[in-house]
């Protein structure tokens, strides 16, 4: 918060990975985070107590209750946000949710009419986006730096699935949704492509891929990057898992543009690796998580480009997005940051703009009825539209 600013105070659901990313990132922007609450209050006391989260609520309906909590971030597993969020926008709270915002487009189209009718804001967390030199690159293209978007291509790997003895709730169905890799991490490169080109995907080619059929389950949860040794000497079960390990995507743009990309959680050594490359009609860019601070720029008749994040000589957008000078290296934690910034920027004026600077949960919705299309078009094998007006 900026000097002299009153002090907005949220409470946090979830005291997993995504729980205490939110918590940092909101400490670090002056918000007061009051409280957070877990899937029970013994397991929240003790990640509390070891990751230095604020006191914690014994439930959802009491962190709903407090008049103090200004602000609802929602960081739970997947399959009780829509009930979550649902709660949080009735006691009129100002909603955060991690994505995806439902596990179905019904639940995140009512969700999105609710937030719309309610007048809060609302976003969902699709902070890839608030990498500065993504912020950078989108404002570029906007304003025609390499002509006309043309075909975006990339990639989202990573490989903390890779072996029959990993597990982790996004592997249940039941908690997770009909897609695991795609609806994970596939649905942030699919929101960067929609960012980057400014336009939606109309139809989509896909083909999923199960390689680990069947997963030794531990009897009990398994935190998201709970790293090895985590359960060698739980109880096991042998378990058929029929969710997506990987997956090939073609998509049709609205604009006319095309793009291609593989998503992966079984790739050894790809730890959290997102790639994008956007061809237009003049030039091209690119851009890897791996390498955060440098966006390449390619040229037909001259020398290509590498530039540093540099907020002295970039696009507005890229230097609200950046809080450090050049040469200061920003990467994942940051994401967070930027993005909570813009979202407290209007909940400090009191209600979403006219045109949010971050994904809200009309996006969310969009990004679901995109997941709906690929589950269909992996099942019959055709192209398959994006069905907006249901």
């Amino acid at each position: 918060m900026m000097a002299g600013e009153p002090t907005l105070r949220a409470g946090v659901i979830g005291t997993g990975f995504m729980g205490v990313a939110h918590t940092e990132a909101l400490r670090r922007l002056g918000v007061d985070v009051v409280g957070v609450v877990g899937s029970s209050p013994e397991r929240a006391r003790a990640k509390a107590a070891k990751a230095l989260l604020p006191p914690v609520y014994d439930s959802v309906e009491a962190l709903l209750a407090d008049s103090d909590v200004e602000v609802v971030h929602v960081t739970s597993p997947n399959h009780v946000h829509a009930a979550q969020v649902r709660a949080a926008l009735d006691a009129g709270k100002h909603v955060v949710c991690e994505k995806p915002l439902g596990v179905s487009s019904a639940e995140t189209a009512d969700l999105a009419a609710r937030a719309a009718a309610a007048g809060v804001v609302n976003a969902v967390c699709f902070n890839l986006r608030f990498y500065p030199q993504n912020q950078n690159a989108a404002a570029l293209v906007a304003a025609g730096a390499i002509g006309e978007p043309r075909l975006i291509t990339g990639r989202y790997h990573q490989d903390w699935l890779l072996r029959e003895t990993d597990w982790n709730w996004r592997l249940d169905a039941g908690r997770q949704g009909t897609l695991r890799a795609v609806a994970d991490i596939g649905s942030h490169w699919l929101d960067l492509a929609r960012f980057l080109t400014g336009q939606q995907v109309a139809e989509v080619l896909a083909d999923l891929h199960t390689f680990v059929a069947e997963r030794d389950h531990p009897l009990g949860d398994v935190e998201t990057f709970a790293g090895p040794g985590a359960t060698d000497d739980a109880a096991r079960i042998r378990e058929r898992v029929t969710s997506d390990d990987a997956a090939g995507l073609l998509l049709r743009f609205d604009g006319g543009s095309r793009g291609v990309c593989s998503v992966s959680q079984v790739s050894a050594g790809r730890k959290n690796t997102m790639e994008w490359e956007l061809a237009g009609s003049e030039s091209a860019m690119a851009w890897s998580s791996e390498d955060p601070e440098h966006l390449w720029t390619g040229h037909r008749g001259r020398p290509n480009e590498v530039a540093a994040k540099d907020p002295t000589i970039m696009t507005a957008a890229g230097i609200a997005a950046a809080g450090y000078p050049a040469g200061h290296v920003e990467g994942y934690p940051d994401t967070f940051r930027a993005l909570f910034a813009a979202v407290y920027r209007d909940i400090a004026a009191g209600g979403p703009s006219a045109a949010p600077a971050y994904p809200t949960f009309a996006d969310g919705h969009d990004a679901m009825t995109v997941c709906d299309a690929i589950a269909v078009s992996a099942r019959t094998g055709t192209w398959t539209k994006v069905e907006r007006n249901q």
